[in-house]
C-alpha cells in the first residue's frame, strides 16, 4: 500500500516512523465519522430518524477501524499488511463491527448527567459570535469542522496551511485558532512558535488538533504555549466545551485589556490635569525681585506633581515687605487647594480684624479661618515675617514650621534660627501666636523653606 508523504513533517514522525502513516490512515476515517455525525444531527433535527441507524453503523465501523490502526501501527506492532487487509475488506481475525440495533430497538443508552442541558446552553452561548480560524491542509477537514462550528454560531475563517494562517492572523481580529499539527510547508508546531514570538499574536489562544494522539505531541504543544489539544475524530461535546472555555478566557483577557487601556488613558488624563493644576500653582508664585534694596530668588521643587507647599512675598506698603511660606499636610489636589486658598487670603489681605504688619495676628487669623474640621481634617504649618526697610527690623512668627535661617555677612555674627513656639494652623481655636523680632545686618541672606 502506498502512503503519500508531505515535504515537511513534525518531529513526532521522526521519533516514531509510523506516526505519519497513522495520520494519513486516520484522516479519511475522521472525515467519515465527522460527516456522519453531522448528518445524524441534521436527520434527528429534521425528523428523518429512519437514516439514523445506518449513520450510526458507519460511525461504529469507522471507529472500530480506528482502533485497529491504533493497535497495529504502534512502535511495538507494525502490521501494515493487516491494515491493508482491512481496507481491502478481508477478515484475517480482525474484530468485526458490532451489529447495529434492529429498527425499532432502543438506541444506545447514554448516561444521564445532571445539568448537561444547562451546561450545553452555556457553552453554546460562549461559542456564539466567536471568531475562529481553522488551519488544516485537508479541504474536507476544514469543511467538516467549519460546518460544525458554524452550527454553534461561530464565525469561521479557514486557511490551507501555516503560511496563509499567519497572514490571516495579522490581517483580521480573531478569538481562537484551531491549528492542525501535520501540514506541508509550515507545520503546526512551527506556526505556534512563530505566534508566541510575535508580540501581536502571542496572546491569541490556540487549540492544536491532529489525528495523532501521542502524549509527546500533546506535551510539546502545551510547552510551546497552546491552550489545549484535541485529537481527531472530535467528540462534539468535548469540542464545544474546550472551544467555549478558550473563548471565555479570551473574552476575559480582552475585557482585562480594555479595562487596562481605559485605566492608562484615565491616568494620562489625570496626569495632564495635575500638570495643569501644578502650573497654575506655580503661576501664583511671585516673580523674583532683581532690583532694589531687597533681592529675592526661589526654587519650587515639589515631591509630587501637585502638593501643598506654597509661598509668597509682596510689599504691604512702601516700607514693609511681607514674606511667608506654608506647607499643607499631605500631597495631591486637596492639599494644593488649601494652600492656594490660604495664599490668596494673604495676597488679598482679607482677614478681618488683622494687622498684616504683625505676624502673630496673621497666624491667629489664619488659624481661626482654616480650622481643620472645616478643611477635610487638613492643617498646615507656616512661617510669616515682615521686613521694615527703614529700620532693617524683621518681625516674624511661626506655627509648627521649620525655622528660617538668617545668614549675616562674614564678620557680622553667626547664622540665626528664626522661629517662635506655636501649634500648626487649624489645630484648635483660641490659641495665640507669639511675634518675635531681629535686626538684619546689611548684606544678610534670609532662607525660608519647607
Amino acid at each position: 500500500m502506498s502512503i503519500p508523504t508531505s515535504p515537511d513533517h513534525s518531529a513526532a514522525e521522526h521519533a516514531d516512523p509510523l506516526a505519519h502513516l497513522r495520520h494519513e490512515l486516520r484522516t479519511p476515517l475522521n472525515q467519515i465519522i465527522g460527516y456522519s455525525e453531522l448528518l445524524q444531527e441534521d436527520a434527528e433535527a429534521e425528523g428523518h430518524t429512519q437514516f439514523v441507524p445506518d449513520l450510526q453503523k458507519i460511525q461504529l465501523a469507522a471507529r472500530n477501524l480506528m482502533g485497529v490502526i491504533a493497535d497495529n501501527l504502534s512502535g511495538k506492532k507494525a502490521s501494515v499488511l493487516l491494515v491493508g487487509a482491512v481496507l481491502a475488506g478481508e477478515d484475517e481475525g480482525i474484530p468485526a463491527p458490532e451489529p447495529a440495533a434492529p429498527s425499532g430497538a432502543p438506541k444506545a443508552i447514554v448516561p444521564f448527567m445532571f445539568g448537561v442541558h444547562d451546561e450545553s446552553e452555556k457553552e453554546n452561548a460562549r461559542l456564539k459570535g466567536g471568531r475562529l480560524l481553522v488551519v488544516d491542509d485537508s479541504e474536507m477537514n476544514r469543511d467538516m469542522l467549519s460546518r460544525r462550528l458554524e452550527k454553534q454560531g461561530c464565525i469561521v475563517t479557514t486557511a490551507v496551511n501555516g503560511v496563509v494562517a499567519l497572514e490571516i492572523m495579522r490581517q483580521q481580529p480573531l478569538d481562537l485558532v484551531l491549528l492542525d499539527i501535520m501540514m506541508p510547508e509550515l507545520d503546526g508546531y512551527t506556526v505556534l512558535q512563530r505566534m508566541k514570538a510575535d508580540t501581536d499574536l502571542r496572546h491569541l489562544p490556540v487549540i492544536m488538533i491532529s489525528a495523532l494522539d501521542e502524549l509527546s505531541g500533546v506535551i510539546r504543544c502545551i510547552e510551546a504555549g497552546a491552550e489545549d489539544f484535541l485529537p481527531k475524530p472530535f467528540n462534539p461535546t468535548l469540542l464545544r466545551a474546550r472551544i467555549g472555555a478558550c473563548l471565555e478566557k479570551k473574552q476575559l483577557r480582552d475585557q482585562e485589556q480594555k479595562t487596562y487601556a481605559a485605566l492608562v488613558e484615565s491616568q494620562k488624563h489625570l496626569a495632564a490635569e495635575l500638570h495643569e493644576a501644578a502650573e497654575y500653582v506655580k503661576a501664583l508664585l511671585p516673580t523674583p525681585l532683581t532690583a532694589g534694596p531687597i533681592l529675592t530668588d526661589w526654587r519650587f521643587i515639589p515631591s509630587t506633581t501637585l502638593g501643598g507647599d506654597a509661598f509668597g512675598y509682596h510689599w504691604l506698603d512702601k516700607e514693609n515687605l511681607a514674606i511667608y511660606l506654608l506647607d499643607v499636610c499631605g500631597h495631591g489636589v486637596g492639599a494644593a487647594l488649601l494652600s492656594i486658598s490660604a495664599i490668596n487670603v494673604l495676597r488679598a489681605q482679607s482677614l478681618a480684624n488683622t494687622d498684616f504688619k504683625i505676624p502673630g495676628q496673621v497666624l491667629l487669623g489664619l488659624n481661626e479661618a482654616f480650622q481643620m474640621e472645616t478643611q477635610n481634617n487638613m492643617y498646615f504649618t507656616m512661617w510669616y515675617g515682615v521686613y521694615h526697610a527703614p529700620t532693617r527690623k524683621l518681625t516674624y512668627s511661626s506655627g509648627g514650621h521649620p525655622p528660617s535661617i538668617l545668614v549675616p555677612p562674614a564678620g557680622a555674627g553667626a547664622p540665626g534660627r528664626l522661629r517662635t513656639p506655636g501649634l500648626v494652623i487649624g489645630s484648635m481655636t483660641g490659641i495665640t501666636f507669639k511675634t518675635a523680632e531681629t535686626v538684619v545686618p546689611p548684606g544678610s541672606k534670609l532662607f525660608v523653606f519647607s
